[in-house]
């Protein structure tokens, strides 16, 4: 048995351990292929199954642009749940309720599930689902208390997939500058190279020469190629503006 293998079963003895033992797994919405076990054969084949054993989600290229779980999980990055027809986490999550989930989840027979998703490096995002198809299991309650289990457990089955597939960025990864990350982090919130500029306290011919250094070292050409890959490495982010530096 790989490593991998033994943190698959892991998945796999936590889901019957807590009474959700039917599982789904993808290591990349990105990429369809499906998560293969050391001996070459899709886990879902062999360890894992799910609710409905006719829904043969893994060759189907297409099921993670339809199904509900894998939209939820590219909004929120900590685990949540499914139950009484909504999701639900540890705190308010109005993108996770406004998600139609309860037909989709129907249709599949899943009745309840916590849904952990897995952000690695270089923009990589996978999940594992635990599901049941009994509206009796109390998975609201089996979240508060093992969710953070859960969490680990498919970080550490997701990121050694990856890892091992090559997916996950090596330690060579590109290094800015703080003052290239201020200049992408404003580009990637709307700003002209004279805004930002303004925001920095640098001419707009210095900020083309950041961008363009960053560009460079990032193996991309031009500003939009350049704040994505940025995106896909962790230095930009959403939500906040950058600091601006002192004079």
């Amino acid at each position: 048995m790989t490593e991998i293998d033994g943190y698959a079963h892991e998945v796999a003895r936590l889901g019957a351990e807590i009474g959700l033992p039917f599982i789904a797994v993808s290591a990349d919405f990105s990429n369809p292929e499906p998560v293969l076990g050391g001996d070459g054969r899709p886990y879902a084949e062999t360890l894992f199954r799910w609710v409905d054993p006719t829904l043969e989600y893994w060759k189907d290229r297409g099921f993670a642009l339809r199904t509900p779980f894998v939209l939820a999980a590219r909004y929120v990055s900590e685990p949540f749940y499914y139950a009484d027809g909504v999701f639900a986490t540890w705190r308010p999550a109005p993108q996770l309720t406004a998600i139609s989930v309860d037909r989709s989840a129907r249709d599949h027979g899943v009745a309840g599930a916590i849904i952990a998703p897995t952000y690695l490096p270089g923009g990589l995002i996978g999940a594992v689902v635990w599901a049941t198809p009994d509206p009796a299991v109390p998975v609201a309650q089996i979240f508060e208390t093992h969710a953070a289990r859960l969490h680990a457990a498919a970080l550490k089955f997701i990121a050694a997939y990856n890892d091992a597939d090559g997916a996950t960025p090596q330690a060579d990864a590109p290094r800015l500058t703080r003052r290239e990350i201020q200049c992408l982090k404003w580009a990637a919130a709307g700003k002209t190279d004279a805004d930002i500029g303004e925001l920095v306290r640098i001419s707009a011919p210095t900020v083309r020469f950041h961008l363009k250094n960053a560009a460079q070292k990032l193996r991309v050409v031009g500003r939009s190629q350049a704040v994505r890959e940025a995106a896909a490495l962790g230095y930009v982010g959403g939500g906040h503006n950058p600091a601006r530096p002192h004079a």
